[in-house]
């Protein structure tokens, strides 16, 4: 029976929205299924509350995970190249554990807790998953403690430590209150990443989807085995036995010693024009290019054929910047005898900056395509905005208006049995993380005044539901790291850890609230009691984080030579190094001896150098939405209204990434996600999403397989004359 709230005026929420992803072949009315094919494709439409959530295992198998995974991965963190586990790799090795546990521990009781409950629920794996993934990449904040050691010898107690980490990690969170009813019940909102881990945990555990219809051919499952089986065989060759796969940078084999065809057209220094790979590593780099929509793709691919291929190299050979005396595209800096810039020389002894020794040592000098990403970064904090308000103001509006009881599609209703979070809890969460933010930056010399935390908790918060909105329909987070370090660069100079504490502050909050989203979307998908999954997120956060903070703390206490550059196990940290001298760079120097009137970076080229700047790319991103709406209003039905500020945040992983994670990826996105989408839709819907996930786990796989079976053990040396020829010899990145 049709639920009483669902007409077709609350199916068409937002008429001035042109949802891209809706599918036009289907009708507004949808009772029993969403009105999005990809969802359809990936997402169960159907509930069954009485299966088991959150039972002992769950809560065994998820913090294990929320120890180990962290742990290991902060460990490698430290370490180049970097060995991280992910988030697939705990939801594969989750399920035959939890069958294990299903079939072979005692029925029993013990203080009235089950230790076997029953079978094995998809429920259950979801939230071993969420635990495992939603802190385990390093926090953050580990790299101010790390900088701090490294670069300014402060060295705060555990106290201080756990405080910062925890504070922003969990202060994102409190958001949650806000943000589901814009990002988590609307079904525009559809988080692409979430559809690729909806479909493999429907694989693996053999659940129905809608919307398949009753194509013939292999079943999902056993679809998943064969490419999983094949990507993680094939990885042996671009990731041990033949680098050159990964790296084929054939046009710099013809021409090695062209200084214009490296630029051109090598890999780690160039601009990557050379666009072959064979590794599913480099193709998704950026996230797999089967879960993003292809308009969505195209935009990126846009932005990075206009602003790299073409702006980039025109600025870097008519030497604007001195760009002829550095690589077009590095991710260090220079000084004027074409060294690595040494910050130390313009250090006092407080770790201060020496407006003197600075100008006996020399002016900071960027590659041009580190000073295009800063001016894409500034556009793309204007233009979000912008974009959102003229595309999403109505349904933010109708929505904050609306109860989530309310929402029109098959799944919300599904999940409006379950009760929802009370706002209190938010705000308790809020009040308890403001608090330690405060203990951490009051109580130690950090020089971060509370003022300044308030305007960065301001910033992120502001940003959260047009980013989160952008990444929920595209795949794609507005980042803003780079805005941060202006505004704190400007506010308080020559205060580096105040800077880093308002760049994590103001940056990490806004993303740890739409990770935190994103996993709320997840369980959305997934049936999963909210309440439930709140607390599995929390206790997480926190258990990985303390795992974090005592490895690295150990690390730091026994690992000899630890970030240095001659480390003999290759512990050189090397984001480390990179956060470091971001510190300097906006901190110490800061934006004002860089991009204001009259310093370098104040100049586009040398023709205008009174009438533009770097920093007007804050007025390109603001007037380009109402330019494209404009040019829509005029063309409704042309490319236009597909256009969205990933124009300019697509490739903010540049540097290091190149077009060889760029070309590629947006190659297999127009194959699989127009070509094959539009041709064998049918195809499409049942194997798309699986295909991704088995690309993925299979890689992931290999990956830990490779390196712990022959790289790690006897120093390497397993492998040594298989290793030692051309094909790894030439594939090397170091040799571009």
């Amino acid at each position: 029976m049709k639920h009483p709230t669902q007409t077709r005026s609350s199916m068409n929420y937002s008429a001035d929205f042109d949802d891209p992803n809706l599918d036009p072949s289907h009708s507004t009315e949808f009772d029993d299924e969403s009105p999005y094919p990809e969802v359809r494709s990936a997402v169960a439409n159907t509930d069954d509350p009485s299966i088991h959530v959150t039972t002992l295992r769950t809560w065994v198998l998820g913090l294990t995970w929320a120890i180990i995974m962290p742990g290991v991965n902060q460990f490698f963190f430290f370490r180049y190249p970097s060995v991280p586990i992910t988030g697939i790799v705990a939801q594969l090795l989750s399920f035959p554990i939890g069958r294990f546990c299903a079939a072979y521990l005692p029925r029993k009781k013990i203080f009235g807790i089950s230790l076997n409950p029953g079978p094995f629920t998809i429920k259950e794996h979801v939230l071993i998953t969420i635990m495992a993934s939603v802190g385990a990449t390093s926090a953050y904040a580990t790299d101010i403690i790390a900088v701090q050691r490294v670069f300014y010898n402060q060295k705060f107690n555990f106290s201080y430590q756990w405080f910062l980490v925890v504070s922003t990690q969990m202060i994102g969170f409190s958001t949650g209150g806000i943000t589901r009813r814009f990002l988590v019940s609307p079904p525009s909102m559809i988080w692409p990443a979430t559809l690729v881990s909806c479909a493999l945990f429907n694989t693996l555990h053999s659940e129905q989807y809608a919307g398949i219809g009753r194509l013939g051919g292999l079943s999902r499952e056993r679809f998943f085995v064969y490419v999983f089986t094949s990507a993680f065989l094939w990885y042996f060759f671009p990731g041990y036995l033949f680098l050159a796969l990964s790296w084929f940078s054939w046009v710099t084999w013809i021409w090695p010693d062209d200084p214009v065809v490296s630029q051109l057209f090598g890999y780690v220094h160039g601009m990557g024009m050379s666009v072959i790979t064979f590794d599913w590593a480099q193709i998704a780099y950026n996230g797999s290019p089967l879960a993003m929509p292809w308009w969505a793709t195209a935009n990126v691919i846009f932005g990075f054929v206009i602003f790299y291929w073409i702006v980039t190299p025109i600025l870097y050979f008519t030497n604007t910047w001195y760009s002829l005396y550095m690589p077009i595209s590095s991710r260090t800096s220079f000084d004027n005898r074409q060294n690595t810039y040494n910050v130390t020389r313009i250090l006092t002894s407080e770790s201060t900056f020496n407006a003197t020794a600075y100008k006996e040592y020399s002016p900071i000098f960027i590659p041009t395509a580190f000073v295009m990403s800063y001016g894409l970064s500034f556009a793309s904090i204007t233009a979000t905005i912008v974009h959102c308000f003229i595309h999403f103001r109505k349904q933010i509006w109708y929505q904050a208006r609306r109860s989530l009881g309310e929402q029109a599609d098959i799944h919300a209703r599904l999940m409006s049995r379950y009760p929802q979070v009370p706002e209190w809890w938010y705000l308790t969460l809020f009040a308890l993380m403001f608090a330690l933010g405060v203990i951490s930056i009051e109580i130690w010399p950090t020089e971060m005044p509370v003022w300044a935390f308030v305007i960065a908790l301001l910033i992120a918060f502001t940003y959260v539901i047009p980013c989160g909105m952008i990444q929920a329909i595209t795949n794609q987070q507005i980042g803003l790291n780079v805005i941060t370090e202006l505004i704190i660069g400007y506010s308080l100079p020559g205060k580096p850890v105040a800077m880093m504490l308002f760049k994590t502050y103001g940056y990490i909050s806004m993303s740890q609230a739409l990770t935190f989203t994103s996993d709320f979307k997840l369980g959305h998908y997934m049936k999963i009691p909210p309440r439930k999954m709140f607390w599995c997120q929390i206790v997480a956060t926190i258990v990985a984080g303390t795992a974090q903070l005592g490895v690295q703390t150990w690390m730091f206490s026994t690992i000899p030579d630890i970030c240095s550059s001659t480390q003999k196990d290759g512990f050189t940290c090397p984001s480390t190094e990179v956060f470091g001298t971001a510190s300097i760079f906006w901190g110490v120097i800061g934006p004002g001896r860089l991009f204001s009137s009259g310093q370098m970076y104040q100049l586009i080229a040398g023709t205008l150098q009174t009438l533009l700047a770097v920093l007007v790319f804050f007025i390109i991103g603001t007037v380009s939405p109402i330019m494209g709406w404009l040019a829509m209003k005029r063309y409704p039905n042309s490319f236009i209204r597909y256009m969205n500020p990933l124009i300019f945040n697509g490739t903010y992983k540049i540097p290091p990434a190149s077009a060889l994670n760029y070309v590629p990826w947006a190659l297999v996105g127009f194959i699989f996600q127009y070509v094959i989408r539009r041709r064998n839709f049918a195809w499409w819907t049942k194997y798309n999403y699986v295909l991704s996930a088995a690309l993925d786990a299979g890689l992931a796989v290999s990956v830990i397989f490779i390196y712990f079976v022959l790289q790690y053990p006897a120093n390497g040396s397993i492998g040594e004359k298989v290793q030692h020829w051309w094909g790894n010899t030439v594939g090397s990145p170091l040799n571009y």
